[in-house]
């Protein structure tokens, strides 16, 4: 992990108060995901200054963008090695997450990882377009992330039946992300969203990202989301 100071300055330049206990967390952090890296892939940024500017601060830096609201339900969708919702959870303790993957390695080092910084968080070992259908999920969250995952339209249908009316879903994007959220609208809209805001910014290394905040304004409709075939094969 970077030096102690340098990481707090890149906090607090991103807009994040940071508190000194931050350190220790995120230096366990990037230490366990170097090593399970060795056995497992999880990431190909494993330098120290990549992980704290490309996944922490990465993962942070929408939460100056939008206020989550007090103890809210979060599930993070394709979490893979949990970016953006751990560092996000660590920050704010009272985030309610729910991990969901499809692979079972990524998420057995995710409940080891929790273990270790003694963070609650729930994982769930499913595709989301399950998860979508399961009526334990379907519309129970207040907000969903995702980061990397699919294009803006896909990820719609894959994240919107997951979040209750009147919730978001943060799409952290590359500099793609505007025209993403242009060609993705239609299936946004048939998922019963539509896009809040669009922020444009760069990480402290200059690397351009975009923030998409999408509202949902009604119920998605019960053939939302298909199976993953037709997902892929036939995007809204």
């Amino acid at each position: 992990m970077i030096e102690k100071q340098a990481f707090l300055d890149l906090l607090s330049q991103a807009g994040i108060e940071p508190m000194e206990e931050d350190y220790l967390k995120f230096s366990i952090y990037c230490q366990m995901l170097q090593e399970w890296n060795e056995k497992i892939n999880l990431t190909a940024i494993t330098d120290d200054e990549g992980i704290a500017v490309k996944h922490f601060v990465d993962s942070l830096l929408p939460m100056t963008m939008f206020d989550l609201p007090e103890h809210p339900r979060l599930i993070d969708v394709g979490t893979g090695a949990g970016f953006p919702s751990i560092p996000m959870k660590l920050i704010r303790s009272d985030i309610q997450l729910t991990l969901l993957d499809s692979l079972e390695k990524r998420l057995n080092f995710l409940r080891n990882l929790s273990a270790r910084l003694g963070i609650d968080a729930v994982t769930l070992h499913a595709r989301a377009e399950e998860a979508g259908k399961d009526p334990k999920h379907r519309e129970k969250y207040d907000v969903a992330t995702s980061r990397a995952v699919a294009a803006m339209g896909v990820l719609a249908e894959y994240c919107l039946p997951l979040v209750k009316v009147g919730g978001v879903l943060l799409a952290l994007k590359g500099s793609s992300g505007r025209q993403e959220a242009e060609d993705g609208k239609r299936a946004i809209e048939l998922c019963g969203g539509r896009v809040e805001a669009i922020h444009d910014y760069a990480l402290p290394n200059g690397d351009p990202r975009t923030l998409v905040i999408v509202r949902k304004i009604s119920q998605t409709p019960p053939k939302y989301p298909r199976n993953a075939g037709q997902i892929s094969k036939r995007p809204l």
